[in-house]
C-alpha cells in the first residue's frame, strides 16, 4: 500500500484558482480530515470524478475556504492510484496552510516528479511519455509543446515497440528451437530474419536522425555574436531581444563574459549569446573573455561576426574573421549602416553578409528571416523527434547493435552469437521505454520535474 503523498500544482505566484493534489489509496481519508462536502457524504463516497463543492479548514479547525473537490478511484487515473484535487482561491497562503493541514491528517511532501513516477511504476506511462511530462511544461514554442504532448500520448513509444517486439519474435523461435527439439517448430533460418534486422535498423536510424532537431526544437539554435570590441554586439543584442538585457558603454572591453538570451527568429526559438570583444589584452579577467568568445564560436550553429561598417577593417578584426570562419557557419553584419560605411560587404570573406543598425532597427528583420528561413525544418512535431541525449543514446546503440547482427549473419556467423547483438539492441530500447531501466537511471529522469507533477 503506497503512501499518501501531497503537493501545491499550481505554483507559490497569487492566481485565481489553486490546485493541491493528492495520491495513494487513502487519499481520501486523508483529506476527509480537513475537508467536509456540502452533502454531507464522505469524501470517500463521493462520486468518482465528479466537481463537489464543500469547506476546507486549516489545522486549528477554522474555515479556511469554499473550495471543490474532485476523487478519482484507481486505476483509472493520472498516478494509477487513488487521488484528489482541491480547487482552491489561489491565495498562496490559503494553499500552505491547506497542505499543512494535509500533512497533520496524514499526507507527506511529494518529491518532485513523484506523481509522474508513481504513473511510471504503475504502468500508466512508459518512461518516453513520463519524461515528455516535463518537456511539455518547459515547452517554449508551440512547436516543442506538440511534439512533447504527441509523446506524452505514447507517440515515441509506438514506433519503438514494433521493433522491440520483432526483435522479440526472434530471439523466442530461436530459444524454442534449442529448448524443444522434439517439438513441431519451424526450423531456425537466421538468414529468414535479415530484412526484418535491416529494417529495425533503418527506422532506428531514422528515429536518431532527428536528433539535430529535437536539441534546436527543445533548446534553440546557437548563435554567437562575436567581433572586436565596440562593434555593437550587445547593442545587437538589446534590439534583438527586445530588451536592454546587456550593459552598453562606449568603453572598449565592457562585455567580459557570455551574455545569453532567449530569442525567436519567427517560429525558430535561438540562444543568442554576446560575447567580449576579441583583441589582444594584458587584463587577465578580460583574456579569459576572449578565449569564451572563441569557445562560443566553435559550439555555435551559427556565428555572426559584427564589423562596425562604419570604421576600416583592423587587425581586430581580422582575428574575430578568422574566429568566425573556424566556426561551424557564419554570417557577417556591417552595424551602423546609420552612419557613412567606411567597409564594403565584398571586404569580407563571407557569403553572406547584412548591412544593419542596431541602433534604428535597419536590417534586423531581414538577418531575422534568413535565420528562420535556415534554421526551420518542415519535420512533423508529431512525437517522432528526440529530444533528450538519454534517448538519443539508446536508439543509437540499438542501431549499432541491429547493425552487427546484420553483419554477423552476412558473415556467416552462428546464431547463437548473433543473438548476442540483437538481446543487445533489447536492452538499449528496454532502457529507453522503461521495460529495463535501472532505479538509478529512473530517480535521475524524474528529479528535473517540479513539486506537484
Amino acid at each position: 500500500m503506497s503512501d499518501v503523498i501531497a503537493a501545491i500544482a499550481t505554483g507559490k505566484a497569487p492566481c485565481a484558482i489553486g490546485i493541491i493534489r493528492l495520491s495513494g489509496d487513502n487519499c481520501a481519508e486523508v483529506v476527509q480530515r480537513v475537508f467536509r462536502l456540502r452533502s454531507g457524504v464522505p469524501v470517500r463516497d463521493a462520486e468518482n470524478r465528479k466537481l463537489l463543492l464543500g469547506t476546507l479548514f486549516d489545522p486549528q479547525r477554522r474555515m479556511l475556504d469554499q473550495a471543490m473537490l474532485v476523487y478519482a478511484r484507481a486505476p483509472h487515473t493520472y498516478t494509477g492510484e487513488d487521488t484528489v484535487e482541491l480547487q482552491c482561491h489561489g491565495s498562496p497562503a490559503v494553499l500552505s496552510a491547506a497542505l499543512d493541514a494535509l500533512f497533520l491528517a496524514g499526507a507527506r511532501q511529494a518529491q518532485p516528479g513523484e506523481f509522474t513516477k508513481r504513473a511510471f511504476l504503475n504502468g500508466r506511462l512508459d518512461l518516453t511519455s513520463a519524461e515528455a511530462v516535463i518537456d511539455l511544461i518547459e515547452a517554449q514554442t508551440a512547436d516543442m509543446a506538440a511534439n512533447a504532448a504527441a509523446q506524452v500520448g505514447g507517440a515515441l513509444e509506438r514506433k519503438i515497440t514494433p521493433i522491440y517486439d520483432s526483435l522479440t519474435d526472434i530471439c523466442s523461435h530461436y530459444h524454442a528451437v534449442i529448448d524443444y527439439p522434439d517439438e513441431d517448430i519451424p526450423e531456425f533460418q537466421m538468414q529468414s530474419f535479415l530484412q526484418t534486422l535491416s529494417d529495425a535498423q533503418a527506422r532506428l536510424r531514422a528515429l536518431y536522425a532527428t536528433c539535430e532537431r529535437g536539441r534546436i526544437l527543445k533548446h534553440g539554435v546557437k548563435i554567437a555574436l562575436i567581433g572586436r570590441p565596440n562593434t555593437g554586439k550587445s547593442s545587437l543584442l538589446n534590439a534583438l531581444a527586445g530588451c536592454d538585457r546587456v550593459i552598453v558603454t562606449d568603453q572598449a572591453g565592457t562585455t567580459r563574459d557570455t551574455v545569453e538570451e532567449l530569442v525567436r527568429f519567427g517560429s525558430v526559438p535561438a540562444r543568442l549569446t554576446d560575447t567580449a570583444g576579441i583583441r589582444e589584452t594584458d587584463d587577465r579577467i578580460e583574456a579569459l573573455g576572449v578565449a569564451r568568445a572563441k569557445n562560443a564560436a566553435e559550439q555555435a550553429d551559427l556565428t555572426i561576426l559584427v564589423c562596425d561598417g562604419s570604421a576600416p577593417l583592423t587587425e581586430e578584426d581580422q582575428r574575430a574573421i578568422r574566429a568566425a570562419r573556424g566556426s561551424k557557419r557564419a554570417i557577417a553584419l556591417l552595424n551602423k549602416s546609420d552612419l557613412p560605411a567606411a567597409v564594403g560587404a565584398d571586404e569580407l570573406p563571407f557569403a553572406t553578409v547584412f548591412s544593419v543598425s542596431a541602433l534604428n532597427g535597419t536590417g534586423l528583420d531581414a538577418l531575422a528571416r534568413y535565420i528562420e528561413t535556415e534554421f526551420s525544418q518542415e519535420l512533423p512535431c508529431d512525437g517522432g523527434i528526440l529530444t533528450n541525449t538519454r534517448q538519443a543514446d539508446a536508439v543509437r546503440r540499438a542501431a549499432d547493435a541491429i547493425g552487427q547482427a546484420v553483419a554477423a549473419i552476412e558473415a556467416g556467423v552462428t546464431p547463437d552469437a548473433v543473438l548476442t547483438q540483437i538481446e543487445a539492441a533489447m536492452a538499449a530500447l528496454g532502457e529507453l521505454t522503461g521495460r529495463t531501466v535501472r532505479e538509478d537511471i529512473t530517480n535521475r529522469i524524474f528529479e528535473r520535474f517540479c513539486v506537484g507533477k
